[in-house]
């Protein structure tokens, strides 16, 4: 004899809980997978642009041109 019974409810509710839960591991999964996928390509990028990129030097600044206005106090 039952002590306790289990209403139709109660079962839905149960099943509910339990869909959610496996939406919320496999929505996990995928994000887990795509975040590793962009990693390797972000990575995959960098090492492309390393091999490509050259720095450029700079000139040199023109003498006698300075590089701030001179503050005056007044």
């Amino acid at each position: 004899m039952p002590v306790v019974k289990i209403t139709g409810q109660g079962l839905w509710a149960m099943a509910l809980a339990v869909a959610l839960l496996w939406g919320c591991v496999a929505g996990e999964r995928l994000l887990s997978r795509r975040a590793a996928t962009e990693r390797a390509r972000v990575l995959r990028e960098i090492k492309v642009f390393q091999r490509t990129w050259r720095p450029q030097p700079v000139s040199a600044p023109l003498p006698g041109i300075p590089h701030r206005a001179p503050v005056t106090v007044g």
